[in-house]
């Protein structure tokens, strides 16, 4: 009953293919160990197929690893790997985790047509053009940040999409994040007070997905009654602009991504703004975004 979806441009990345020869070594194991199959190469084979599924350029490597080319999902290859999440690479695993998938390339397709207009009003343009305006200004790291845990492994793709497009020929920001405000009781005193190497571009979400109410307390034993009768929603608001205040007063540069909410459309909208953005960013920098040499 178990699928395995291998995720390999290449069909050669060390990481991902030892993780499938272990999956291929284990299921053998188990489907002998249950009579399903005899130990034959030829029954062996049959009965891999069904259980694995892959997304590749190299269709002739998925083949010889012994999955059905006909279960295989194809895309351009000249896409790179961090811009590829809104290819079979990233839709794929989205739609087997039950996300709606054309929800999220609704998203996305709005967000080609609203950032493909030559405006002082594109925001992609904007975001881009302000990083380059700090970088020349001697900041040499961004730090993506978030009030929203579920928006840490976001935070990492960012990582990729912009140091894999843009470090390059001795030049780029260094993309850092952070997931306050988790990170404040680690990074903040840095972030305020620290040398002035960074900005901070903030990704605010303005609707919380789910929220808690906090009721009053009659000992009132850890002081905090002050903050009874509210949303916790509303708690995480005031620490988000008051470190704000904080940080820009002590010096270091704040951007605002405005997020609406978390939804499907929202997800692909925000994706294609930040691969966009990087694009633009990267000519900006006079590098080309789309390789990567190193």
């Amino acid at each position: 009953t178990t699928l395995f979806i291998i995720v390999s441009k290449t069909f050669t990345t060390l990481e991902t293919l030892t993780n499938a020869r272990e999956a291929r070594t284990w299921l053998l194991e188990e489907l002998k160990a249950k009579g399903a199959i005899d130990g034959s190469d030829a029954k062996n084979a049959e009965a891999i197929k069904k259980h694995f599924v892959a997304v590749s350029t190299a269709l002739d490597k998925v083949e010889a690893f012994g999955i059905d080319p006909a279960n295989a999902f194809g895309f351009w290859d000249w896409v790179g790997g961090r811009y590829s999440v809104l290819s079979a690479v990233g839709l794929l695993p989205i739609a087997a985790a039950g996300i709606s998938i054309d929800d999220v390339m609704k998203g996305a397709a709005d967000a080609m047509e609203r950032f493909s207009v030559l405006s002082p009003d594109n925001d992609a343009y904007k975001y881009a053009a302000i990083r380059n305006i700090l970088y020349r200004k001697g900041k040499s790291i961004e730090i993506l940040e978030c009030y929203e845990p579920n928006f840490t492994l976001m935070n990492e793709w960012y990582k990729q999409l912009f140091g894999e497009s843009e470090g390059k020929d001795g030049k780029g920001l260094f993309p850092a994040s952070a997931t306050f405000s988790t990170d404040l009781h680690s990074l903040g005193q840095f972030i305020q007070d620290g040398s002035n190497i960074l900005f901070e571009t903030v990704v605010h979400i303005a609707k919380a997905q789910k929220d808690f109410f906090l009721k009053n307390d009659a000992t009132n034993g850890d002081g905090l009654n002050f903050l009874s009768n509210q949303n916790m929603s509303v708690v995480n608001q005031k620490a988000y602009e008051g470190t704000i205040i904080a940080h820009t007063e002590g010096g270091t540069p704040n951007m605002v991504l405005e997020m609406p909410e978390v939804n499907e459309s929202e997800l692909g909208y925000l994706i294609y703004f930040f691969e966009k953005a990087c694009a633009v960013s990267g000519y900006l920098l006079g590098v080309n975004p789309f390789n990567q040499p190193g």
